[in-house]
């Protein structure tokens, strides 16, 4: 608990006082990169309430989001793994590429995704969820002695209708570092701000600075066995808060479908938004802006 504490203190202590709308997904990606020169950090937390005979775990994350160019955004994040009566780990680093295959909108736009992961098996955040269930019943000690290297891409589908996100991911995952198969998954998501009329004054708690939603995340086997059996399944309420221009707050409970997957998982994350970092590293150093 004393972990928890000190994970929620630190999304607090971000809490600047702060407006622009973000979709509030944790697990399923759309459309809209990030801005060219545009750096955003961020920090999530993955809290898993696991069935009878499983211990409690918290799998926070850092990631930083960078805008490269229109149609290429680029992540890096670094992760841990803390579960209760046993001990707190790194689990590792991944790096993430989306790319625009249209530059202008469409009625839907493809998204291009490929992620390298350097991870061992202790890893909890469960950022996208592929294949078959994964075990928790191991100590960290084991765990973080199974190294992978994956290559993971996703095809990302994504329409803005009226005021309504609609997204589709779809997911295959190479462990590079064993013989297995592909593994498969997907995620759904629908999000929709609150209210689209801006205040004319200065407000915090106005309907538009918020946005809702919903998630579904599951594996879908591999090529040793693809299908639902021995699958998890989430279904997850989704909200994100607009602190301000720059900063915003996502919360999302998801719910086990099946009796692979946790009961509940609770996600709630963090991320601020600087402008023109690109521009401003350029100046520092004597470069072109």
């Amino acid at each position: 608990m004393r972990t928890l504490w000190l994970s929620f203190c630190s999304v607090v202590l971000f809490l600047i006082p702060a407006k622009a709308q973000e979709a509030p997904y944790f697990v399923t990606y759309d459309h809209h990169l990030e801005e060219p020169r545009n750096l955003e950090i961020g920090t999530s937390t993955t809290l898993g309430v696991p069935r009878s005979g499983q211990r409690f775990y918290l799998a926070p994350y850092m990631e930083l989001e960078y805008g490269l160019k229109g149609w290429w955004t680029t992540e890096f994040y670094l992760e841990g793994q803390s579960t209760n009566g046993d001990s707190a780990v790194f689990t590792g680093w991944r790096l993430e590429n989306r790319f625009r295959v249209f530059n202008r909108e469409q009625r839907i736009n493809p998204i291009l995704y490929i992620e390298y992961e350097n991870v061992n098996e202790a890893t909890r955040i469960q950022k996208e969820i592929v294949g078959n269930s994964p075990s928790f019943g191991e100590p960290n000690a084991e765990l973080v002695n199974t190294r992978s290297h994956e290559l993971e891409t996703k095809l990302i589908l994504s329409s803005d209708v009226h005021d309504w996100n609609l997204s589709e991911n779809f997911i295959v995952e190479k462990n590079l570092s064993a013989s297995e198969g592909f593994e498969f998954g997907y995620s759904l998501g629908f999000s929709r701000p609150l209210g689209t009329m801006a205040s004319a004054g200065n407000c915090h708690f106005c309907r538009e600075n918020f946005a809702a939603g919903l998630e579904l995340y599951g594996g879908l086997g591999s090529t040793n066995g693809f299908g639902l059996h021995d699958t998890t399944h989430y279904l997850a309420p989704v909200i994100s808060w607009q602190l301000s221009d720059n900063a915003s707050l996502h919360i999302s409970p998801a719910i086990g479908l099946t009796q692979q997957s946790n009961p509940v998982l609770l996600r709630f994350g963090y991320s601020y938004e600087i402008r023109g970092f690109g521009r401003k590293v350029a100046q520092l150093f004597g470069g072109k802006p």
